[in-house]
Formats: C-alpha cells, sequence, structure tokens
C-alpha cells in the first residue's frame, strides 16, 4: 500500500489538503488493515504535515481501533477521570453524554447538561498531565444528521502569525494547565471530587518545540491553561487572551463533519481542537471513542522541560481513584 502526501494519486491512496493551514483527508485506507510499515510512516508525515487527517468509511470496533493507534505508539489509560471504560478495552474513552448524566446527574447545569466533551471549549487533550498525549484517534459510531461538527486549529500556523518581538517574549514563558483551567470545580459535587481526587497539574512552556518537525508551537489553550507563571494575574489574563485570539484565529482552522465511520487523527503536540456546542438543544445521540498515544515531556526553545506541580505521568498503568 502506498500513499502520497500531495494531490496526486498513486495506487488508489491519496492524501488531499482541505484547509490552508491545517486538515486533510486520506482515501483509499483500510484502517483495521493490517498495515505495512511503508504505509504507517506515510500516514506519519502526513500526520506532521497537516496535523489532522481524515479517514471516512472506516470499519472499525475497539479492538480495531487499539490495534491501529498501537501502531503509532503506546497508547494510554481511557482518561484521567473515566473509570469505566469499555469492557477488555482499557485504552477506550467514550465520548457521549449519557455517560455524563449517569455520572454526575443532580449537579449544577453547567456539569449535568447534554455534554459531548469533558471539555466544551478549545483545548488540547489532557496538558494537565506532565506528558499530554502525543496524538488523539477519535472514530464516530452515531452521529446526527445535523450539528456536531468538530474544529482544529494549527498552533505552529498560530506562534508564526505573531511578531517577531512577541514570539521572542513569549518563548520563555510558562504556564500552569490543570483540569478546569482557570475556572477550575469547586464544591463538594461528584464532579468536583473526581478532579480534585484525581489532580493532575503540570507547568508546560508556553512555546512548544516538536520533537519531529522541530516547529515552534503556542503550547496553551482555554480548556487547562489556568495561568501564566511568574507573572502578576493581570498581566497573565492579558497575555493569554492575545494568545487565544491568535490560536483561534479562523484562517488556522479545520471544521470536520462527522459521519458514521469517520475517524479523525490529531497531532496532539501542534492542534487544538473545539467541541460541538451546537447540539444541547437537540434530542439528538452522539457517540465517538478515542485512543491517545502516550506522549513525551514538552520542551521550549530555551530548553525548559514541563514540570509536575501534583499527579504523574499520564500512561498506560494510569489508575482512576473513585470515591
Amino acid at each position: 500500500m502506498t500513499l502520497t502526501t500531495d494531490r496526486a494519486t498513486t495506487a488508489g491512496h491519496a492524501v488531499r489538503p482541505v484547509a490552508g493551514h491545517i486538515g486533510a483527508d486520506v482515501t483509499g485506507v483500510d484502517l483495521a488493515a493490517d498495515l505495512d510499515a511503508a504505509t504507517v510512516g506515510t500516514i506519519t508525515a502526513a500526520l506532521h504535515r497537516h496535523k489532522v487527517l481524515f479517514f471516512r468509511d472506516q470499519q472499525l470496533d475497539h479492538g480495531a481501533q487499539v490495534r491501529f493507534g498501537r501502531r503509532f505508539g503506546e497508547l494510554t489509560y481511557a482518561h484521567p477521570h473515566d473509570d469505566t471504560p469499555p469492557e477488555g478495552h482499557p485504552e477506550i474513552f467514550t465520548v457521549d453524554p449519557e455517560r455524563y448524566r449517569q455520572r454526575y446527574g443532580g449537579e449544577e447545569p453547567a456539569v449535568t447538561r447534554r455534554r459531548y466533551s469533558y471539555l466544551a471549549g478549545w483545548h488540547t487533550d489532557v496538558t494537565a498531565a506532565v506528558n499530554p498525549p502525543s496524538a488523539s484517534i477519535l472514530r464516530a459510531e452515531v452521529v446526527p444528521d445535523i450539528g456536531g461538527d468538530t474544529t482544529w486549529t494549527n498552533l505552529v500556523a498560530a506562534y508564526e502569525g505573531l511578531s517577531a518581538p512577541v514570539r521572542a517574549f513569549v518563548d520563555g514563558l510558562r504556564a500552569e494547565h490543570r483540569y478546569g483551567g482557570s475556572r477550575r470545580p469547586g464544591g463538594d459535587g461528584a464532579y468536583a471530587r473526581r478532579v480534585n481526587d484525581n489532580l493532575l497539574v503540570s507547568v508546560h512552556p508556553v512555546v512548544r518545540v516538536h520533537p519531529v518537525t522541530g516547529e515552534r508551537a503556542l503550547f496553551v489553550n482555554p480548556g487547562f491553561t489556568s495561568h501564566i507563571v511568574d507573572v502578576t494575574p493581570r498581566e497573565s489574563a492579558a497575555i493569554l487572551d492575545l494568545l487565544y485570539a491568535e490560536i483561534t484565529r479562523h484562517e488556522y482552522t479545520v471544521r470536520f463533519r462527522w459521519e458514521p465511520g469517520s475517524v479523525a487523527f490529531w497531532d496532539n503536540r501542534a492542534t487544538a481542537h473545539l467541541a460541538p456546542a451546537d447540539l444541547d438543544h437537540l434530542d439528538v445521540r452522539r457517540t465517538l471513542h478515542r485512543v491517545t498515544v502516550i506522549g513525551d515531556r514538552p520542551v521550549g526553545p530555551d530548553g525548559f522541560t514541563s514540570e509536575v506541580v501534583e499527579g504523574r505521568p499520564f500512561t498506560a498503568d494510569h489508575a482512576v481513584v473513585v470515591d
């Protein structure tokens, strides 16, 4: 099986860019098949180039998704707060609003509304961990006929879009990441207890150097970043407002329309994504399943390597504390 990373097609397999800065459709590849090393290498190269890859009409179950994910590295446990992954598949995290309502029913509406992700806003997966996943693979099982799209943004393009003096300034900054970001959950509800009993808090460089491509990417996101360290709260808020405005510029994004059997595969070191927020008022079902590849500790342009504040690295043997 041979793939090409431009618009040409070879033997029925192709990678076609779909937006100016990010995203590509990959056709002619059966992700459930026993992919050869050359195909895996070409998919990896396309991922580094395009940041997120889209595959349609895939026939994957949990086992096949896990096998595909393992071609790109060891997989993490499902999620730092999820103690009920599918039986026999601890790597699978299922995104389904009914799971939230069953777990956290009776709490405040912000928690119990029909959530389609642990985080409804822009985020990069699990950056509260000192070693956030290097990649995420999400497949759609059930999706609504309308709405429910996911949007990704290119954090390398966002960094490169800053002026040279601002890039030089943010190159040396660090930021704390934790669940809830600056709006961490309070009280004694089940959701707050789950977060606080399984704390993951880390300090990351604001700019991350990609370990493979060498590209620099902004590494802050509204979902997890609580504040810039070693500056005043007012300064932190101003810096983050500037960077969040940059990473969410439309020209750096791509929006994906899900269908049953769709798979999105993204480089979690160079992207952030936005879960859908247009379904809360609709009586629809949306069920997707994710695996994540164990990542390394981010490193900044000045050599600073991410540090643990609370918790431990996020790996396959992660254990969830349940009250």
